[in-house]
């Protein structure tokens, strides 16, 4: 569990130092900008926009490869994590012998499932649908598999022009 923690921990740190630099750059230029606009009284809020824009943009750039080392060094990380060590602690989420405590209810519930007709039914019949009601199965009937089927009331009313 402190492993779990511990590379949680990690990530947050990692978010904060993979977004910091960008969040840094425009909150800076948002400060000049606002300088500016407040020295030449020109107050249009697109103005700031277009720099912001420009700058993290170029942030990314200039710093997306030691992103992408920082990312995919915590990814490593977490996998060896996963498949290497949590199994070899032992201290599993379920203890191994888990399935004995299952197994009394097992009995239950195979009878219930055995006293339904209905299951059986759709054991021996695989494939075939079920039906409650001997009407509802009337309803229901394969569609035609002919090259060229015939249209229905509805497409035959609209072919016509009805």
């Amino acid at each position: 569990m402190d492993y779990l923690v511990e590379y949680l921990t990690k990530g947050f740190v990692i978010m904060l130092m993979v977004s910091l630099p960008c969040v840094l750059v425009a909150a800076g230029i948002g400060l000049v900008v606002g300088i500016l606009q407040a020295v030449t009284q020109v107050q249009e809020q697109t103005i700031a926009a277009a720099p912001k824009i420009l700058l993290v943009f170029l942030t990314i750039i200039i710093l997306g490869s030691w992103y992408i080392k920082v990312l995919t060094d915590y990814v490593r990380q977490g996998t060896n994590l996963a498949f290497e060590v949590i199994p070899k602690t032992e201290s599993f989420v379920l203890p191994p012998n888990y399935y004995k405590h299952s197994k009394p209810f097992m009995d239950e519930m195979y009878d219930t499932i055995k006293k339904n007709n209905q299951v059986e039914n759709i054991m021996k019949n695989p494939g075939k649908i079920p039906w409650a009601e001997k009407l509802e199965s009337a309803k229901y009937r394969p569609a035609n598999k002919t090259a060229n089927p015939t249209p229905n009331l509805i497409e035959k009313n609209k072919i016509m022009g009805r």
